[in-house]
């Protein structure tokens, strides 16, 4: 057992993927005490991009350009979807709140309030979102402009190719072309990492290095698109020097998962979290839980044994689904791996899955999960909420398929909003 006294709290947020960290920087800016536990979390496989909402009906992959719009739709279709729990002004004050915090921590999102934007991907594809990282919004610019562009390789780096952009979309974008150079360093090497690349440009004399190198190949190019590697550390100021030393602007293009930009996502959450008060129980998880007094919650926290107590008011759950360790799946049944809550789930195993893999549809399982009431707290059996001041945000919520929605991120950052205000007005 523990030998330290135990951490008093308002509220703990158990999970370090977006929801789990929107909860805990909207319980800072309300100046609620906060602990935030968690392990990787699964930011650092996200693109760096923040959905809202994308597609509905997913059968029919319709794509929403309007994402206000589509949300208004969706939970006219599907009532018991996460977004029909949160009011339309709360979900867009939820971006403003946490696109200004990102700002203050150096990682700046651009978007178009009213529609959706379309972007390049490593494979070659277009892909539909919501907010870009500043750094990669030149590409956003060019990709509807359709005016010349060149698209860098680099040698010995895998999951991103410049020529099979360049040439899938060459009937859309005449003036698109891609070349490959050498990352300045690499030359002894068998392969290089997107986060090793990134890390070297902290240095100046890196950065100068790798624009002489890029500079003959510019010619008509009016931007220049490059695998997210521009800094993982203050990547605009990369960017910057790198615009001001080649003479053109600059985009990122996100890199198969886990990428730079989920790393610098999940570097800023951290940094500034911290700086706002917030106790961060970094690579731990919740062993048990138990009712403390006065309903508290006391929480058993380490990795095999437990190593510290939370004691704390209330409880945001974000764990996740089954990546990120929230839910569990036997031979028979999925479960809610820290309070045993009840999981909304077929009946029958057979039922999880459709016959056809790539079912346009989705499959049963992907739309488990807990359901809330209106105050975003979890159900019990008998459709009650299982715990006064315990609430659930994200992905581990049910009746909503995130992957195929686009909506993963839209979905977070909303839940964590509605679950804060929850807890600031039931506790």
């Amino acid at each position: 057992m523990p030998n330290s006294e135990p951490i008093k709290c308002d509220l703990a947020v158990i999970g370090t993927g977006i929801a789990g960290m929107a909860s805990a920087m909207f319980a800072a800016n309300r100046g609620i005490s906060t602990v935030l536990v968690g392990s990787t979390g699964e930011i650092i496989f996200s693109s760096g991009l923040l959905d809202l909402f994308g597609v509905h009906p997913v059968s029919e992959k319709h794509l929403w350009h309007d994402p206000w719009a589509g949300i208004e739709t969706v939970v006219q279709d599907i009532p018991k979807h996460p977004y029909a729990f949160v009011k339309m002004e709360d979900i867009r004050a939820a971006f403003k709140e946490l696109l200004s915090f990102l700002q203050e921590a150096g990682l700046p999102y651009c978007r178009h309030m009213g529609r959706n934007v379309e972007m390049l991907t490593s494979m070659g594809t277009i892909k539909s979102t919501y907010c870009v990282p500043k750094t990669m919004w030149n590409g956003v610019k060019a990709l509807e402009e359709k005016s010349p562009c060149l698209l860098i390789d680099i040698r010995k780096l895998k999951g991103f190719s410049a020529r099979l952009i360049a040439d899938t979309l060459r009937d859309k974008w005449t003036n698109l072309r891609a070349t490959r150079i050498s990352f300045p360093g690499t030359s002894n090497m068998t392969e290089v990492y997107p986060e090793h690349l990134a890390n070297t440009l902290i240095l100046l004399q890196n950065r100068e290095k790798l624009a002489r190198i890029v500079r003959p190949h510019v010619k008509d190019a009016q931007t220049i698109g490059m695998p997210a590697i521009l800094g993982l550390y203050r990547s605009n100021e990369v960017v910057a020097d790198l615009e001001r030393l080649i003479k053109v602007p600059l985009f990122e293009i996100p890199t198969i998962p886990p990428s730079v930009p989920g790393l610098r996502l999940k570097e800023a959450f951290e940094r500034q979290l911290r700086s706002m008060g917030i106790q961060y129980l970094s690579q731990k998880q919740v062993l048990e839980v138990r009712n403390g007094i006065d309903k508290n919650f006391e929480l058993y926290i380490g990795n095999e044994t437990p190593e510290q107590i939370v004691q704390s008011k209330g409880v945001i759950l974000a764990s996740g689904r089954f990546i990120g360790g929230g839910l569990h799946a036997d031979r028979k049944h999925i479960q809610e791996t820290i309070f045993n809550l009840p999981v909304h789930q077929p009946k029958h195993r057979t039922e999880w899955h459709s016959k056809n893999f790539l079912d346009p549809k989705g499959h049963s399982i992907n739309r488990a999960g807990l359901e809330i009431d209106d105050a975003f707290r979890p159900l019990d059996g008998n459709d009650r909420p299982a715990f006064e001041t315990l609430f659930a945000a994200g992905s581990i919520l049910a009746h909503q398929d995130w992957k195929r929605m686009k909506c993963g991120s839209g979905l977070g950052i909303a839940t964590a909003f509605a679950a804060v205000n929850s807890f600031v007005r039931l506790s």
